[in-house]
Formats: structure tokens, sequence, C-alpha cells
């Protein structure tokens, strides 16, 4: 059903503004763009709470004072925060209009950073009600629980206990493998069935998490999943190069491909990541301050360009003969820049003039200003990344314990 007239009404909160029919369309916002394109009054209906044929007329329950400035922003191009209203009131109206946060002014938007850290409220996709389960499904969606949320249940939490004991063995012995007193053969061979048994825990966990998962590509694509694969995958392939070559051939005294293979059973350390709130905050800050990473890095490879030039020049440029054979070429200074610039300051190489000392104050001060920059953004997302998991795991144990009384 096309719209009845070439004049639209749009009554918000028992406001009504007055739009002609083909405006609505380029309106930036997305419910009304919508609301044009609609073919049948149902349609209608799943976009707005009422519609009056005759006249032409829409019905929004929303807040109409936050409608008028969302049109202020419509005309001019401009979009405030309604005075003496709720920021995160305003900006539940801009997400049902369909406007986002970086529609707002810089100043506005800063207010409502500002407000969503101080309250810790965060805005997350709700999930859809479900119609009641076979037992079938009601199982898997309790074996899924089980093992993919370590505070659903006493048995999710002894298993993920269990898990992370492997994980600390496996780890353990790894280290303690590569102490010469390890190399005998008795040991070597209690070595491999301790690795063979925390293997088996892995791969079954694993597998039975990949069974009972609703959707098997989603699954193979979760980060720590690949992890789990890249920390399990090497000790079979070691196993099988061992069986199709033999213990003592040439390909396996060489075995530096073998070697690099068993050390990438490191990544078992992330595998923690699924039972530590600290491990998920850092992840998720890191993937959410990417821009912020990338900009760290840019600010201290220009800066290790510059700097390492200069005491390059001043160190040893000056001076081929008798100068200082540390910085001998840039690439040598950049050492010495990045371990300055990061305060750490090893003394495996330092300046001896007076103009390379002095540049050495400069560079430690610059490192100091331009790691401090972007780091207090990654800090304030890191403290928002960590009470937004700390909701999260409180809904979800909020909705676990509420399931049984259902």
């Amino acid at each position: 059903m096309k719209l009845g007239s070439s004049l639209c009404i749009l009554n918000v909160g028992g406001r009504r503004f007055s739009f002609p029919a083909d405006l609505m369309k380029r309106l930036p916002l997305s419910r009304l763009s919508r609301l044009h394109g609609c073919v049948s009054e149902s349609e209608l209906l799943e976009l707005c709470d009422d519609y009056d044929r005759d006249r032409n007329e829409f019905f929004f329950d929303r807040h109409s004072d936050a409608f008028s400035f969302i049109m202020l922003y419509v005309q001019h191009g401009k979009l405030r925060f309604v005075p003496h209203m709720c920021e995160l009131s305003f900006y539940n109206e801009m997400l049902y209009w369909g406007l986002e946060s970086s529609d707002l002014q810089p100043c506005c938007q800063r207010r409502l950073d500002d407000r969503m850290s101080d309250c810790f409220v965060h805005f997350f996709p709700e999930e859809e009600p479900r119609g009641p389960e076979e037992p079938q499904s009601r199982w898997l969606e309790r074996m899924r629980r089980t093992f993919e949320e370590p505070t659903s249940s006493l048995v999710a939490q002894i298993l993920a206990s269990v898990s992370v004991l492997f994980v600390v063995i496996s780890i353990v012995m790894l280290c303690a493998s590569t102490l010469p007193d390890w190399k005998a053969t008795e040991t070597l061979v209690q070595h491999r069935i301790i690795e063979g048994v925390c293997i088996g825990w892995f791969t079954t966990e694993c597998l039975i998490r990949f069974l009972v998962s609703r959707d098997k590509c989603e699954f193979v694509r979760r980060p720590l999943n690949i992890i789990d694969l890249l920390a399990i995958m090497p000790y079979y392939v070691s196993v099988t190069v061992t069986i199709l070559t033999g213990e003592n051939s040439q390909l396996q005294r060489a075995g530096v491909t073998l070697r690099v293979l068993r050390m990438m059973r490191i990544f078992w350390v992330i595998k923690l990541a699924r039972h530590f709130l600290g491990l998920q905050t850092l992840g998720l800050t890191l993937r959410r301050c990417y821009r912020e990473m990338v900009m760290l890095l840019v600010f201290i490879c220009v800066a290790m360009a510059i700097f390492s030039a200069l005491a390059q020049l001043l160190e040893h440029g000056l001076d081929l003969e008798s100068g200082n054979q540390d910085y001998a070429s840039i690439p040598a200074a950049c050492w010495w820049v990045i371990i300055s610039m990061t305060t750490v300051g090893y003394g495996d190489m330092y300046p001896v003039t007076v103009a390379g000392r002095v540049l050495g104050g400069v560079c430690v001060v610059s490192g100091i200003v331009l790691l401090a920059l972007p780091i207090t953004f990654i800090y304030h997302s890191f403290v928002q990344c960590y009470h937004e998991l700390k909701v999260r795991s409180a809904r979800c144990s909020h909705s676990l314990s509420a399931e049984p009384l259902n």
C-alpha cells in the first residue's frame, strides 16, 4: 500500500509534523525512509504504533521534544541534545529513528561518551525469544552452556577448572622440556605420555563444543576456536611426521619445522581467556582500539626514523674513524631509540658525545609524551570493555538462575 496522499502527517507523542510524501524518502532517518516504501498496512504497523488511512497520519509513541530536535538536524544538519533531557534517553530516540552517535556534534558526542562511561551503560542486542524447545534441543543447549559458559552450573565450573589445570600442566611440561636434564629417554617418554593426555583432553573438549554449537560456521570463525586449533594441530602433525620418518631419521634430527610446531603449543596460554574475564577484556580492547594501536605504532616509527638518523649522525657520522661504533648505522641506532623511548634503557649502547646525550634526553622525554597520548584512549576503552563484559556475565548468570524457576 502506497502512502495515501501527497501529504504525510507524523503524530509523535501528541505533536503533529507534516511532510510531503516525496520528502520522507529523502530524509536521513531510516525508519521514515522504510515507512515510505511499505506496500501493506501490516508493514506500516511494524514501523509505527498506529495508522489512520483517512488522514494518512502515522502515530509514534515517542518523545516529541526529541523528535523536534531531530527534525532540526534534518533541516540544518546539526544534531544536539535536548536541554534538560537525559543523554541516554535522547540516544535511545536517535537509535529508534535510525541515527547514530556519529551524527551528534563533537561536544555532544563527548557528553554521551562520558555519560555512558559514568553509568557503565552499553547497548546490547536483545536475544530473540525462543519457542518451546524439544527435549533433545534442550539437552544440546544445556551441553553448550556447560562447555561455553563456565559460570552456568557446578558441572561447568568443574570442567572449566579441569581445563585450566590441563593448560597449566601442558605449559609447565613445554617449559620443562627445554631443560638439559629432561633430555633423557625415560623423561622424554613420561613427557610424551603427559602431553598425549593433555592433547586428548583438549581434542575431546573442542570436538564436543563443535558438535553442540548452534552454528558450525560461526564456531569455526571464532578467534578462540582458531587458537584452539592452532594449539592442537602441531601435536598431530609432529606425531604423523614421526610415524612416517622414524625417530632417528635425518628429518627428525634436523627438525627445525617440528620444533617450531611444538613451540606453537604456547598458544594454550590464550585458552585461559575462555575462563578469565581479564584476558577477554584485553582481547576486546585490542579489537576495538586497533586505530589507536596503529596510531601508537605510527608515532613510534616516525620518532624512530628521526632520532635514529640524528643519533647516527652525531655519534658516528661526524667522525667515521673514532666515532661511536654502536651507532655505525641507522638500523643499529633504532634499537637505542626504541629502548630509550620506552624508558627501558638496557645500557648496552649509549651516546658519549655531548650532543648525543642531549639528543638522548629529548628522545626519552618525547617517548613519554608520544606514548601517553593514545594510551589515554586505550585505557578508557579498556575500562568500558571490562564493565561491558561484567554486565554481560551478570545478565547471563541472572538468566541462568531464573531458568529453573520458569
